[in-house]
């Protein structure tokens, strides 16, 4: 295995582990989220259903992400062709995610977390994944 291989594998795993991690606001009492986003800074959570349905989609998304980076680990060579459109992937969802935020008002702080992070290491994961072993 290449050294670019092994570490895009490596990278791989941690975003897979870490999106893993995302399947707890699935399944968090409301009062949790509620507190951690009074928490954040963020004033008052709104509790309408569909504030809770978004925050618990959208977290399922993230698991979901988590468990695919994991999977395409498995068979690196097989799945080259999808880790490629990954990393594309990261980088125009970190562009959207950048845009969302600031429309929405985000502070500058989440924003600067959030989606340049993305562009990174989606833009990472698409270089690393250019070279075949």
């Amino acid at each position: 295995m290449l050294k670019t291989d092994r570490a895009l594998v490596i990278l791989l795993r941690i975003l897979g582990i870490s999106g893993l991690f995302a399947v707890g606001a699935v399944v968090m009492p409301l009062s949790w989220m509620v507190d951690t986003h009074r928490w954040l800074g963020l004033g008052e959570m709104p509790t309408a259903p569909v504030v809770e349905y978004l925050a618990r989609t959208a977290s399922a998304f993230y698991a979901f992400f988590g468990a695919l980076c994991l999977i395409l680990t498995a068979d690196l060579d097989r799945y080259r062709p999808l880790v490629r459109f990954l990393g594309l992937a990261f980088v125009l969802l970190g562009v959207v995610f950048t845009g969302v935020d600031v429309a929405a008002g985000m502070p500058l702080w989440w924003s600067a977390f959030e989606g340049p992070p993305g562009v990174l290491i989606g833009a990472v994961v698409f270089f690393l994944a250019q070279s075949e072993s």
